[in-house]
């Protein structure tokens, strides 16, 4: 058994953003070496999601207009008010609430099975790096175990 880990940075431009890192998993699992066993894709972050589902354009819009009715930016949200909060603040604070539980719908990562050195995905799959809060550099990691 072995285990091979990637970091990729990324630095976002808007939110949400629904940024393919496909191509970039794919070239770790050719770098890894590995043949059979499993990928995780993990986002660093409770703000930024990694999720798997379709690039097309039009349904980007849908999913990005889905985010803001389940839990709209200018919602008001307890985590916001910097009046009370004192719990994780720093001199930059983001009021983000909505990103928070938007992030609680959508998760933290994916696993895909790795057979005979390629991730078994879907016809239409691809794997998605999800800015939910506000442009700033970003952490996704990818560990690849198996023979």
């Amino acid at each position: 058994m072995k285990s091979k880990s990637f970091c990729l940075q990324i630095n976002t431009q808007v939110a949400p953003e629904f940024i393919d890192i496909t191509d970039w998993v794919c070239n770790c699992v050719k770098e890894s070496s590995v043949i059979n066993g499993f990928v995780v894709v993990y986002s660093r972050h409770t703000t930024a999601s990694v999720r798997i589902n379709e690039n097309e354009p039009l349904l980007l819009k849908d999913m990005a207009a889905f985010l803001e009715r389940i839990s709209p930016r200018a919602g008001e949200y307890h985590h916001n008010n910097f009046d009370i909060r004192t719990v994780n603040m720093t001199p930059d604070e983001s009021p983000n609430g909505h990103a928070h539980l938007q992030h609680l719908i959508l998760g933290t990562s994916e696993t895909i099975p790795l057979i005979d050195g390629t991730m078994q995905f879907g016809r239409y799959q691809s794997i998605f790096f999800i800015e939910l809060d506000c442009p700033r550099p970003r952490e996704v990691m990818v560990q690849i175990v198996g023979e």
